[in-house]
Order: C-alpha cells, then structure tokens, then sequence
C-alpha cells in the first residue's frame, strides 16, 4: 500500500509463457492458472467485514453473471483475523465475526466461510503480511498497535493452517516488512517454501500474490520465487486514494479517476517477467468505485486486459449497476485478458503523443488485441500498422471492435480510429504471422559468465546454454522455446537477453514436447544473445529456439 518511482517499461528482455507446441500450434491441455478473476474486500469494505458480509459477496457473484463469466475468488483481505494467537501462536478467530454457517459447524473455524464460498462453485482467498504487524498498524505513539498483524515468525504455521482451512489463494502485503526494512526477495522466498510444503502436506493448492508495491523490482525475482509455480506480485501502489477519515465508510473516502487508474498501468508494464502461471499485477479494479464513468470503466478494463493483469473487482458487488456488470462481463475482452499464452500487451506505438497503440500477441496464429489509448484532452485519430504489430503487412487482416461486438473494416496495412479524448478503443485483430528462423544452442559454457545480481537465492549456476547471433528488424519479437519435457515435477529455468536481468521460465511435463512462447525485447542494431541456465543446477532442458522478429 505503498508507491514506487516509475521505471521505464520496456527496456529489456522478455515475457515467457508456457505449455504449448511450436509457434501458434494448437496448445495442449493443462491446469495452470490465467490471470485470477475475482473480487477483494478492501476497496470496499476496508477491516470492517464479517461473514455476512462475505456470503454477500460470493451470491452477488454468481448472481451478476460474473460466476458464469469465469471471475471466481473471493478474497478476505486485511481484516478478517482480530491478531491474536494461543499459547502455541496458533491463530485465534473470533467467533462473532465468523460464525458457524451450516448446522454442526464450530464458531471461529474459518473453514465455514471456505466451505460456503466452495459450494457456489468459487475459490477463497485470504490475506497476511509478511511481516510482524499488517497495514493498519499504527504503533505504540498512537495508543498502541492495532490488532491487525502479520505471520513473520508463524510462516510455516499459518501458511499449513490457510491451507487446512481449505483456502485456494492467499495475499501477502509488505507493510510489516517495510517497517523494519526486511530483504522481500528473501522473505518472500520463505514464504514461498512455506506454502510449497503446506501443499505438500495437505494437497490444497494455495496461488501466491505477493503485495510489495514494486519499489524493489519484484518482476525481475518474484516469478517462481522460491519455486513457487504460480504467483502474482504487485509492481505499484493503490489505485485508490488513502483513507483520509476513519470515521467515514470506506467506499465514502475512496474515490479514483483516470490518473490512478493510467499511473498503475504505466507502472505495471514489465512484459519480461510475465507468462502463464506468473502475472504482473495492477491492483485491483475500481469499476462501480466512486469517481468513475461508463467511460472510465472500459479504458480500465481495456488497459487491464491487454496487460493480462489479475482481475480482482474492488467494488462492492451487491450495488453494481447493469452498465458495470456488462462491462466487467464482457466475453470478446475477458477472452483477451485469459488467453492461454498470458503474454502482457507492449507498446506498439503512438500517432502523436499522448495517441497511443497498445498490442497484446494472442495464442492463435495472426491475432492481436489492440488498445488505443487517448491520453490527451481532446479528440484524435489513432492509426496503426500490420508492421507495428508483428503480422505480415503483404495482406489485409480483419479488425473487429471488441466493445461493440462487430467486424469493424480492414487494416491493409493500415486502420485508424478517432478515439475521444480519455478514452480507449479495443479491437482484435487477425492476420498473418511473419516467418520464423531457428537457432541451435553454443557449445556449453560454465556460468562464472553469467551476470545475475539477485537473479534468485536458491540458483546454484552450473552451466548455461547461448544462443547467439540471433538478428531482429523488430524491438520486440516472439521466441519459441524446444525443451525436453520433464519429468515428474516442472523445472525452472532462466532466461536473459542481451545481458539483462533475466526472468523464470516454467517448463512443465506433458504428454508431448512442446515449446514455451516468449516475448523478447530485442536490440535491432546488433547480433542479440539469449542464453538459459537451470534455477537449482539441474540438467538445462532448453534444446532450441524459434524467432519471429521480421
């Protein structure tokens, strides 16, 4: 719940996404998560909540359509635990705020509201901090500390309890830390193992967000920290503005506008880390919240969308109105933010400045979703080219209008729109892939050459593989990954670009080879290297790489 200076957004490396055969064949089956899709009870309610409150949430989730559009998490955030512990520091829930549901059920037993919230088909989350105290700690110069506190010390304790409880994800917010100014790279992997051995224990999947608001880079070591498969990691502050009344409700104070909303998706854009199963996370979203208009709400979710960004509604969803519902539910743009390839949209372009074409490569072959974005203060006309994309510009592709559900004209090689002053349009678009050229690895070098600084701290670099000579005519392209399939359990890999910090890359067993999707950011002035290493020492499964950067 904190802010970070913003750092340029694309200026290196990658995006990884895994699971699929070579470039746009038809992906296979698998179980890794997309983007999640759910709602979060801070925007709205802040630490006062209950179940109740709860089971509100999860029946106006169904009842709104958002269950049957595939939003499913219902996610406790600060508040729901008072900060107490027994003797043995086993956390102690009050009974008054999280009763017995359902008959022969125990007062205090969160595994009430899990098993409510599992019968109407959903997922829950909970929430911690990774420190000693959470973020309504006021300390002892106030009266002393709020009740609110953390699992720093309890990590293995409370992680095995959520995990017991039934719960499905779990938040972890950095206020506890950042008092103290603890290492979160280090932390965060703690509790990474953590929740990897509760799964261990108990078989209940736990999906990891990490809150540490990006002040120190979380995309360049929060994917499969501590060989965690599956995280999210906050790369700026709140979207909504500080509470500036305690007295107020919550949804009373709170107000948004186009700046938060274009502030934490400029800060969210780090393609390089992103692919299926870790995600860049822009906070939650403040469709319904107060400040915003029909208008607003679809730039938000454009933007959103094409950034393949978690979509955690932060909304009290009892009073959305029929205009929210159909924007938060709409099947053209939440196809865009669950393609299956999870890659983050990138820059394409701008007309002028301020007119700006946002592009997102989908799964199938010669698809891509467009945003233009209007940033200015005036009406202005938005043009883009099959070249600024990525496709093959020598045929014309098809534009279809992804708010207004129609084919809208042709891009040969060129479309334009006038897009009115802080709005946005969205469109897919559907071409024609250029050709791809692929490279064999170098003979194998030692990884005294690799430059990793905290690159990761469990990464024992034995060997790594190079891949040199790669050209480009295009900043940014796409790269195919050959791997030998795993056995067993998915192995991580490093990938880095050019000497820049590298990202995790999930290879995960399968049926068939197949190969991991990756968006690179490339130096169209010189020979590019691309060279990957194994994150624990173990044998580098990389055989080749396909790139598609004409």
């Amino acid at each position: 719940m904190k802010l970070r200076s913003r750092f340029p957004a694309i200026l290196f490396c990658l995006a990884a996404v895994l699971f699929f055969l070579p470039i746009h064949a038809a992906a296979q089956s698998y179980s890794f998560s997309l983007p999640p899709m759910g709602w979060a009870s801070w925007n709205s309610f802040g630490n006062a909540y209950d179940s109740t409150t709860i089971q509100k949430q999860a029946q106006a989730m169904v009842s709104s359509g958002m269950k049957a559009a595939g939003y499913q998490y219902l996610l406790l955030d600060e508040g729901w635990w008072l900060g107490v512990r027994d003797e043995a520091g086993n956390l102690v829930v009050d009974k008054q705020q999280w009763p017995a549901i359902q008959p022969g059920e125990q007062a205090g037993d969160m595994a009430n509201i899990v098993r409510y919230i599992h019968s109407l088909g959903l997922k829950a989350g909970i929430y911690t901090d990774a420190g000693e105290f959470g973020c309504s700690y006021l300390g002892p110069d106030t009266g002393g500390p709020r009740p609110h506190t953390g699992s720093y010390g309890h990590y293995e304790q409370d992680f095995l309890q959520f995990a017991r409880w039934g719960f499905d994800y779990v938040k972890v917010d950095w206020c506890g830390g950042d008092k103290p100014n603890l290492d979160p790279m280090l932390q965060y992997t703690e509790i990474a193992r953590a929740i990897t051995d509760a799964e261990r224990q108990t078989g209940q999947h736990l999906f990891f967000s990490l809150c540490e608001w990006g002040r120190q880079r979380p995309w360049d070591w929060a994917p499969g920290v501590g060989g965690v498969i599956e995280d999210m990691w906050r790369v700026g502050g709140d979207i909504t503005d500080p509470i500036v009344d305690d007295s107020l409700p919550v949804h009373v104070q709170r107000k948004v506008g186009a700046a938060n909303i274009l502030k934490n998706f400029d800060d969210g854009i780090h393609p390089e880390a992103q692919h299926t199963g870790f995600y860049n996370d822009l906070d939650m979203m403040v469709i319904g919240m107060r400040g915003m208009s029909e208008e607003l709400d679809r730039m938000h979710m454009s933007l959103w969308a094409v950034a393949a960004s978690p979509l955690m509604v932060g909304a009290d969803l009892t009073k959305l109105t029929p205009s929210q519902k159909t924007t938060l539910t709409n099947a053209e743009v939440l196809a865009v933010n669950q393609d299956p390839w999870g890659l983050q949209g990138v820059k394409a372009g701008e007309s002028k400045q301020g007119l700006e074409i946002w592009s997102k490569v989908l799964s199938k072959p010669g698809q891509r979703a467009v945003v233009l974005l209007n940033r200015t203060t005036s009406s202005g006309v938005i043009s883009f080219t099959l070249g600024q994309l990525g496709l093959r510009a020598d045929s014309a592709a098809r534009v279809r209008d992804l708010w207004a559900h129609q084919d809208v004209g042709e891009a040969n090689p060129s479309f334009s729109q006038t897009v009115a002053a802080g709005e946005a349009a969205m469109f897919l678009v559907t071409g024609r892939e250029p050709e791809s050229k692929t490279y064999s690895p170098e003979p194998k070098h030692k990884a005294s050459g690799v430059a990793c600084p905290r690159c990761s701290v469990e990464t024992n670099r034995r060997e790594y593989l190079v891949f040199a000579h790669i050209q480009a005519k295009r900043e940014v392209g796409l790269v195919m990954i050959s791997y030998k399939k795993p056995s067993g359990a998915p192995s991580l890999v490093f990938m880095q670009v050019n000497g820049q910090p590298p990202t995790r890359v999930g290879l995960f067993a399968a049926d068939q080879p197949v190969s991991a999707a990756v968006q690179a950011v490339f130096d169209t002035g010189r020979a590019n290297t691309i060279q990957f290493w194994s994150v624990d020492g173990s044998e580098n499964p990389v055989t080749a790489i396909s790139v598609s950067a004409e």
